[in-house]
């Protein structure tokens, strides 16, 4: 709900934005009374417009950004999880491509004896949405009201959803402005529009996964740091305790990209017939970190081995299938996922130019490749076509050749699989031997470090 407006102070809108565009701080009333005029609809589109573009133009004090965080907060519904025996907690990741940690990461915290109310987003650029995913199994309900939301962590441990209306309402409506007005780069809007959700969803705890590479929404390494301090620290200062692991991003994580395939190699993990070793070391590095701020084990190597104890044993995949079912999915989507997901009715190998080991992959292009499939969005207003991608996905070191392509195209027509291919065979490069190991886990914000990458 929007705050009264007794609450805060009668300012002119006009006002605050002369103050801001001069570079001046805004004060908490100040700040109240504007996120209040975007929820009730009094501020016009225009001047949200131009508050927007003065904070990306003048950015925002750590005080401006917990102000902006709290009151797009206030805006609407806060959680509560009152009667719960465990600590409520949640991930998000700053984009990446082939990124289905979240399906993983979900149920196996469930399955540890936490409660996580996840709320994702769609695809955004060339990166994967988590909802998007979610949207490819036949029947899933991304959307539910906040009473079967409620119901489904309580009784699954986990529901993984998209933002509802009723859950900061402000964040919703400036960020559709900020969309169409070159103001989403911001990183006082973009950490506010992450944590108020976040806040709203009444957590004890949040564990940020902030990509690095050619793959990530922020490539740069100084970028992404810059970004990691600013959500820990904003999340601190609205009272809730945060941590961001920096991880890397230059190849595709795990073996797939694109929404069914995703889902099924998610599965797979789950189910332990596969696991890509990198895909699997992030949803470990996570879970362990939550656990050990929560007190769900003593420190984030005992969570880590806690976490995998909950994948082998089968806990986690029964977590995610009562989820999938709860919500309305396929009650065997586990045994016969095959079944249920939608299957691209071409398949095209990606041959190298020439034999040798992978040097380096441009991580972006094979998002981008995904798009061109209809795997994604070059309109908001696009359908996505969950069948389409890639699998077998080469990484870093591979050597690859005739018996070894760089990736599987899943395609509808042989056109749309040739300009695939075009743009893959320049995304790879190739050498004679393989390059050194890459780091995995780059870096701990927030928490004493230590932290070590097989």
């Amino acid at each position: 709900m929007g705050m009264a407006a007794a609450e805060v102070a009668p300012v002119l809108p006009q006002e605050i934005l002369r103050k801001k565009r001069d570079g001046a701080a805004l004060d908490d009333a100040e700040i109240a009374f504007f996120v209040d005029g975007l929820t009730r609809g009094t501020i016009a589109d225009a001047q949200v417009g131009a508050f927007a573009m003065a904070v990306v133009v003048r950015g925002m004090t750590r005080r401006e950004t917990v102000a902006l965080t709290r009151a797009m907060t206030a805006s609407g519904v806060r959680l509560e999880w009152a009667g719960l025996d465990g600590p409520v907690v949640d991930k998000h990741s700053s984009g990446g491509v082939g990124d289905k940690v979240s399906l993983i990461l979900a149920p196996v915290l469930a399955a540890c004896g936490a409660f996580v109310p996840m709320l994702s987003g769609r695809g955004l650029g060339h990166t994967g949405g988590t909802l998007d995913k979610l949207d490819s199994i036949p029947g899933y309900r991304s959307q539910p009201d906040l009473d079967l939301f409620r119901r489904v962590v309580r009784e699954a441990g986990c529901a993984i959803i998209g933002q509802t209306p009723d859950l900061a309402p402000a964040d919703r409506r400036l960020y559709a402005i900020r969309d169409v007005t070159g103001t989403v780069e911001s990183l006082p809007l973009l950490v506010s529009s992450i944590l108020s959700k976040k806040l709203a969803a009444g957590l004890d705890a949040l564990v940020m996964d902030v990509k690095v590479g050619s793959g990530a929404f922020l490539p740069g390494h100084a970028a992404a740091r810059e970004l990691a301090e600013a959500l820990v620290e904003v999340a601190a200062g609205a009272g809730l305790p945060c941590r961001a692991l920096m991880t890397d991003m230059s190849m595709c994580l795990g073996r797939t990209a694109g929404n069914a395939l995703e889902v099924r190699e998610a599965v797979d993990v789950l189910a332990g017939r596969a696991a890509d070793p990198r895909l699997l070391e992030v949803t470990l590095a996570l879970a362990g970190e939550l656990l050990a701020m929560t007190g769900l084990a003593v420190d984030r190597a005992a969570g880590r081995v806690r976490a995998g104890e909950a994948l082998a044993s089968g806990t986690a995949a029964e977590r995610f299938a009562r989820m999938v079912r709860a919500l309305g999915g396929p009650p065997d989507l586990l045994e016969h996922a095959d079944r249920h997901l939608a299957d691209a009715p071409l398949r095209q190998d990606v041959a190298p130019e020439g034999a040798g080991h992978v040097e380096a992959i441009d991580a972006r292009a094979l998002g981008l490749a995904v798009i061109e499939l209809g795997g994604g969005r070059v309109h908001p207003e696009d359908d996505v076509d969950p069948a389409v991608g890639l699998s077998e996905v080469a990484a870093e070191g591979e050597a690859v050749g005739p018996g070894r392509p760089l990736a599987v195209i899943h395609a509808r027509s042989e056109e749309q699989a040739s300009r695939a291919a075009a743009r893959l065979q320049r995304a790879f490069v190739i050498a004679r031997e393989p390059p050194p190991e890459r780091r995995l886990i780059l870096d701990l914000v927030g928490a004493a470090k230590t932290i070590e990458s097989p």
